[in-house]
């Protein structure tokens, strides 16, 4: 393997993390015509910083590439949309935003969560590098910047106003060029600021052995010890830390310019201290996780065979790129599932990448009545559940990683 960079501190990444094989871009959903014709596949391969920490892949395509025409819609999940209704009003009470204030997304998609400052009169501004989601916010009446961020496109902002309130959700992991996103931040925040990103949290992705969760879009997986690291390189502070459930377990920062005069929250001394009590500051933990990857694959192989074999009718639920990534890997095709369903009409009537494992909506289930739904993306298992409830009417039975392969009643 050839050496290559550390995408925060330079050094040379030479330790392996975890080695999903070969696989297709997991956004990459391709129509009935393109099924007959040639797909790449790239590495996906998860590699750990000696010196900082930071588990990251290689970088194969551009983001011009993954995310210029993207397929993603956050307005999709009601479960998301609550969450974000929350956060609005919790970022309002504890900052005091009003209509003097200034609210920055960045990666804002199709404006589900600026929608909520909207609607309380707080002026907005999205940013949003897929022009086919920001198209969709701009309907909605939010502001917003088709172009990626990084310094040059913050000063440029800069010098009409700058944010009090500057937000990423899920965006952070998405990035290359992590030190010239997080050096804009700083460019744009308002002295007095405030900064919140949400992303994975690396522990619960080693915890609970969500290997799923990496997937070429995502650049970089994060402890709080490497991004306090990554922040304070660029002149910012990350003064209070909360634990979330979205996403199998997320952090939620809060950041402020290093010279901000508020003091640091408890929470924040807390968890630096867990992760490193925990071994997140020792090679030890990383050089072993790779093993776990491998004997899940074999377990997951197993279980599905075993449904087979009794003559149980296999589909899959969602088309999430976490669903991507657990097919490619182990090699789930048209043999285990005979179709997966999904809400966003942007990807019914495609394959999936790689597996080819045709997308429909999901009205199909009540007509075809298979025996078991495999729920792809776990992290919104009890909200599916729910909403196909239906299917026990035949003795249809769920399965979701919970963080095991288990078979729901």
């Amino acid at each position: 393997m050839t050496s290559t960079a550390c995408r925060f501190c330079a050094a040379p990444l030479r330790a392996s993390f975890a080695d999903l094989g070969m696989s297709p871009l997991a956004n990459s959903y391709l129509s009935p015509e393109q099924g007959n014709g040639m797909e790449p596949f790239y590495p996906l391969r998860a590699l750990v910083c000696e010196r900082c920490y930071l588990v990251q892949l290689e970088e194969f395509q551009t983001p011009q590439h993954i995310f210029g025409d993207y397929a993603y819609f956050s307005s999709y999940s009601t479960s998301w949309l609550e969450h974000s209704r929350r956060y609005v009003a919790q970022m309002v009470d504890r900052f005091g935003l009003d209509a003097s204030s200034h609210v920055v997304e960045l990666a804002s998609n199709d404006g589900y969560l600026l929608q909520f400052f909207a609607e309380r009169q707080i002026p907005v501004l999205g940013i949003e590098p897929a022009a086919n989601v920001a198209k969709v916010a701009l309907q909605k009446g939010i502001p917003t910047l088709v172009e990626f961020f990084g310094v040059q496109a913050a000063r440029s902002l800069a010098d009409e106003s700058r944010a009090d309130l500057l937000l990423g959700n899920n965006v952070l992991a998405h990035v290359p060029d992590l030190n010239d996103f997080v050096a804009g931040m700083k460019v744009l925040l308002k002295e007095g600021g405030q900064i919140t990103m949400e992303f994975p949290h690396l522990v619960r992705l080693v915890e609970d052995n969500q290997w799923d969760t990496i997937y070429h879009e995502h650049f970089s997986y994060f402890s709080f010890t490497t991004v306090s690291k990554v922040f304070e390189a660029h002149g910012l502070r990350l003064f209070d830390v909360e634990e979330l459930p979205t996403h199998g377990g997320s952090l939620r920062i809060h950041g402020c310019h290093a010279e901000d005069p508020r003091a640091d929250e408890a929470p924040a001394a807390q968890l630096l201290e867990r992760e490193r009590e925990a071994g997140y500051t020792d090679m030890a933990l990383y050089r072993v996780y790779g093993r776990r990857v491998a004997e899940e694959k074999r377990q997951i192989v197993e279980f599905l065979t075993a449904l087979k074999r009794d003559g149980k009718r296999i589909v899959g639920y969602g088309a999430p790129a976490k669903g991507n990534t657990l097919l490619n890997f182990c090699g789930v095709r048209t043999d285990f599932l005979d179709y997966t369903c999904d809400l966003n009409p942007h990807k019914q009537g495609h394959l999936l990448p790689g597996t080819h494992i045709p997308i429909r909506s999901p009205d199909v289930l009540r007509e075809d009545r298979p025996d078991v739904v495999l729920i792809l993306p776990w992290n919104l298992k009890d909200e599916i559940m729910e909403q196909l409830s239906f299917i026990r009417e035949w003795g249809g039975q769920f399965a979701a990683r919970a963080p095991d392969l288990t078979l729901y009643p």
